[in-house]
C-alpha cells in the first residue's frame, strides 16, 4: 500500500518536520499544498525546486500531487500551467485541481460554460503532467466527475486529466463507494480518505469519532494498487488532532483495528 498525507494537516510546517512526520510513521507519500506561506509554491527558483525534490527524493517518499487551488471550470484565469511546470520540476505525479464550476448553468446532459471553458484549458497546456480534478464543490459526486471526464474523452482525446477520488466527500453526497469506484475507475490516479462525522453534517473529526466507513473503501480497493492520501483537514478545522497525533493510529484504522 502507497500510504501518503498531505501537508494540508502541517500547514507552516518545514520540509524537515513533514519528512519527519512520513519517515516516523512509514508513510511513504506527500501531497504537497501550494500556498506562498508553504515551502512548496510556484515562486520557488529552479535551484530551490531542485533541491526541494532531491531533499524529497532522498528521503524515500514520493510526491502524490502538487496540490493546488486551481478552479478548471472558473471564468476567471487560472494557473494552471504554473502549477503543472512545479509538478513537472518536483517529479509529482500530477497537479490536483478543483472543478470550480458555476453549479445550474447548464443542462445536465450537455457541457456547462465552465466544462467548455475547462476543455479548452486542458488541451492548452503541455500534456505530460496529468491534471487532478478532485471531486469536489461543483462536482462533488464520482458521476458529475465521471461525466466530465468522459465529455474529456470524446472531445480532447488524449487529455491529461485524471480523477483524484475524495472518498469522504462523494460518500458525504450520498454515493455508496463501490458506486463511486465503479464511476471513477476508467480515470483514477489517487484516493483521498479522511474521517467524517454524517451525525454533525459530515464535519471532519479524529478517527475514533466519526463514521466514515474505512474497511468499506478498504474493501472497494482490494486487489488495487492506488496511492492512498490522508487528507488531515487541520488548516480549515483547527479543532482536529495534530498529525503527530494522528498518523500512528491510521494504520491500525486501516487495518480495522477495533479499537479505532
Amino acid at each position: 500500500m502507497r500510504l501518503g498525507f498531505a501537508t494540508l494537516g502541517c500547514p507552516g510546517a518545514p520540509l524537515d518536520d513533514v519528512v519527519e512526520l512520513a519517515q516516523s510513521n512509514n508513510f511513504t507519500g506527500l501531497e504537497l499544498r501550494a500556498a506562498p506561506e508553504e515551502f512548496t509554491h510556484v515562486g520557488l527558483t529552479a535551484a530551490e525546486r531542485r533541491t526541494l525534490r532531491t531533499r524529497i527524493e532522498d528521503a524515500g517518499l514520493e510526491i502524490f500531487a502538487i496540490s493546488s487551488y486551481v478552479r478548471l471550470c472558473a471564468v476567471d484565469e487560472q494557473p494552471l500551467e504554473a502549477h503543472l511546470e512545479l509538478a513537472a520540476d518536483l517529479g509529482a505525479r500530477g497537479v490536483r485541481v478543483f472543478p470550480g464550476d458555476d453549479p445550474g448553468t447548464s443542462p445536465a446532459d450537455a457541457p456547462s460554460p465552465g466544462e467548455l471553458r475547462a476543455l479548452d484549458r486542458v488541451t492548452s497546456v503541455p500534456k505530460d503532467v496529468p491534471i487532478l480534478l478532485e471531486t469536489h464543490d461543483s462536482h462533488s459526486t464520482a458521476r458529475q466527475v465521471a461525466a466530465f471526464c468522459a465529455v474529456l474523452d470524446t472531445d480532447a482525446p488524449g487529455h491529461p486529466v485524471k480523477a483524484l477520488w475524495d472518498s469522504s466527500h462523494t460518500w458525504s453526497h450520498g454515493e455508496a463507494l463501490a458506486e463511486s469506484y465503479a464511476l471513477l475507475r476508467p480515470w483514477l490516479e489517487i484516493v483521498q480518505f479522511k474521517q467524517a462525522d454524517s451525525r454533525q453534517e459530515y464535519r471532519p473529526v479524529a478517527l475514533d469519532a466519526g463514521d466514515f466507513p474505512i474497511r468499506e473503501l478498504v474493501h472497494v480497493l482490494d486487489g488495487t494498487d492506488y496511492p492512498l492520501s490522508l487528507e488531515w483537514e487541520l488548516k480549515w478545522h483547527p479543532q482536529l488532532p495534530a498529525l503527530a497525533e494522528t498518523l500512528p493510529a491510521v494504520h491500525a484504522w486501516l487495518a480495522g483495528d477495533p479499537e479505532r
